[in-house]
């Protein structure tokens, strides 16, 4: 149809600077740099370091006061200036003088994360809950300064922790800008309705989603070619990063990566057991759910090419402005301020949604600008292709909730992270279902089911993965075939018989960039709690939805300022019990349900 053939939008950052080579960019990223160094003069003059024996008075609380007060002013002007050289590499990684600029930028960082650490171990060496007496801005800034307490019990001494910062730049924060510049660089030579194509790795990607089969086989084995060329630097990459991570987490004193990534997202091992008991116990409906689409499909077992495939009927095109509209629609039936930033999103060109060389794959959001952010995606003409840009958009609105708080009160945890986007998912499923026939409410069912799969059981792979990683890795670095096989172990144990065992995908850890961060372990969990979570929001919502809208952007506005399970008793929910987490999945097994009945109708 006309409207799918559109030009797709390009993001407009000219709203921030005219270019990188502007004299205002440049005036203000120079600027950055030097309040960076200013920064530093003023932990010198406040002493700001670990610190024995150091009593809480009045001048204690000064310093922290005006500490905290620069901090904060300095990390809203980064993130505003990084988003702004982000943007420019995410989409074009071949853009030389914007990567140069985001080296420069994450050479100067380690100079601010090594004041960050001087800060925590300077807070770790005083009676924090006097300070918060003593100050209404470290009242104010309670959680972070309790957290920091803590944190500061897993410090090296400060001149390793000001070495291990200066090392990350050319050690793991190398080695995961390789990966993501090689992944968005790669080009796949492969054969579609008999003529050779040279395409870019998202493009051959998308492919996943087109109906027809001998074009997704195509398209798979394509891309599994073109990874194995690469694993060779692509294992090296991942062998870095997390012999890096083992070394740091053992000399900072924790137990495990996970138990360092478990206080990063701000919940405990007895809620992520809790979750990953009710998600395994959830495997075999997903299986159904797999075996119901092989049957719509035709085929015996679903491959791996088979996972993202559209319906054979019932699945119309959602062109990108048909998408925005409904879109605008139902934000606004959920309330005004949310379909007010979808409106500001789409008429003030917040989101790049054109699949193109050298742009990185797959969707994601940025903040730029306290209430302002930045969306990028790679719009398809589908219902997953709106899903996705729901999705995002809530992450924008998460992020206007907390346009309100400081810098440090906004660091939000991976756990709930997710939560606005999905309830915002959530909100234009029920939505399209309403109106949808039975065709219709097939292939909408199928994408959120689709959707669910790949959060519950995908990531619960990708968990278990990660996890005999990084204990493997404990012992030696791992090859190639190594990391294969145990990708397609966890993937044996997690799809089951849902998928046929000779067309799973031994290239997975290749693909996912989420395993190329240093920084943020197991970035995978956090996405099942945020998936489980908001649909246990959104069935709270269902329920009295006046009493929720106040209590529910609190919440959202306050992630970065308690734990995941006291937001959660907030609205009456113990995440650390099955219980919860089994309710949140009945409502994909009701999906599940229906998806099977409508089948066997249509059969």
């Amino acid at each position: 149809m006309a409207e799918q053939a559109q030009t797709l939008p390009h993001w407009d950052m000219t709203v921030v600077y005219p270019g990188l080579e502007s004299e205002s960019f440049q005036k203000d990223f120079t600027d950055i740099l030097d309040s960076i160094e200013a920064l530093r003069e003023t932990f010198d003059a406040e002493d700001i370091r670990l610190t024995e024996g150091l009593e809480v008075d009045e001048a204690v609380a000064t310093r922290f006061e005006t500490v905290a007060g620069d901090f904060n002013r300095l990390l809203d002007r980064l993130e505003t200036v990084e988003a702004y050289i982000y943007s420019f590499v995410a989409t074009d990684s071949t853009n030389e003088p914007a990567q140069a600029k985001l080296g420069e930028l994450e050479q100067a960082k380690t100079a601010l994360i090594t004041l960050s650490t001087r800060l925590t171990a300077w807070l770790g060496s005083i009676d924090v809950e006097k300070l918060i007496d003593a100050s209404d801005v470290a009242a104010d800034h309670a959680y972070v300064l309790r957290r920091a307490k803590v944190e500061a019990e897993h410090l090296m001494s400060p001149p390793e922790e000001a070495l291990a910062a200066r090392l990350s730049v050319t050690g793991s924060g190398a080695w995961s800008r390789l990966h993501g510049d090689v992944s968005s660089q790669l080009m796949v030579s492969l054969e579609l309705d008999g003529e050779p194509k040279e395409l870019p790795m998202s493009a051959v990607r998308n492919l996943a989603y087109e109906a027809d089969r001998d074009t997704r086989r195509t398209a798979y084995q394509a891309e599994l070619a073109t990874w194995e060329a690469w694993r060779v630097p692509l294992a090296a990459s991942l062998n870095s990063i997390k012999g890096e991570v083992n070394v740091l987490s053992e000399e900072r004193g924790w137990q495990s990566a996970l138990d360092l990534a478990l206080f990063q997202n701000s919940i405990d091992r007895d809620t992520l057991e809790a979750m990953m008991e009710a998600g395994g116990e959830s495997f075999p409906d997903f299986r159904r759910y797999l075996r119901a689409k092989a049957k719509a499909l035709g085929v015996e077992r679903m491959a791996w090419y088979d996972i993202f495939a559209p319906m054979p009927a019932g699945g119309r095109a959602w062109g990108y402005n048909e998408a925005a509209e409904f879109i605008l629609e139902h934000f606004g039936g959920y309330g005004q301020r949310l379909h007010g930033l979808a409106q500001r999103a789409f008429d003030e060109r917040w989101i790049d949604a054109e699949p193109r060389p050298g742009k990185h794959d797959g969707a994601f959001c940025m903040g730029l600008r306290l209430d302002e952010s930045r969306i990028l995606a790679n719009y398809q003409p589908s219902y997953d292709g709106m899903s996705t840009l729901a999705h995002e958009l809530g992450h924008a609105y998460h992020n206007l909730a907390l346009a309100e708080r400081t810098a440090l009160q906004r660091e939000t945890p991976m756990t709930l992270a997710e939560t606005a986007s999905t309830f915002c998912q959530t909100i234009i499923q029920k939505e399209a279902l309403k109106t949808a026939d039975d065709a219709g409410q097939l292939f909408i069912l199928e994408a959120a089911i689709q959707d669910a799969c790949q959060v519950v059981v995908d990531i619960s792979s990708r968990f278990q993965f990660e996890s005999e990683v990084f204990g493997q890795r404990h012992d030696r670095p791992l090859s190639p075939d190594e990391f294969c096989q145990l990708m397609l172990q966890s993937q044996a144990d997690t799809y089951g018989d849902g998928l046929d065992p000779e067309l799973r995908h031994a290239y997975m850890w290749a693909v996912k960039g989420h395993y190329y961060s240093g920084g943020r372990s197991f970035y995978n969990y956090p996405y099942m709690f945020g998936l489980l979570f908001g649909l246990g929001l959104y069935a709270r919502y269902q329920q009295s939805p006046e009493a929720f809208r106040q209590g529910y952007d609190d919440l959202l506005s306050s992630t970065g300022m308690a734990d995941a399970a006291e937001l959660a008793a907030g609205f009456d929910i113990d995440i650390r019990t099955p219980d919860f987490w089994r309710a949140s999945l009945d409502v994909v097994r009701e999906d599940i349900d229906r998806f099977e009945a409508l089948i066997e109708a249509a059969a």
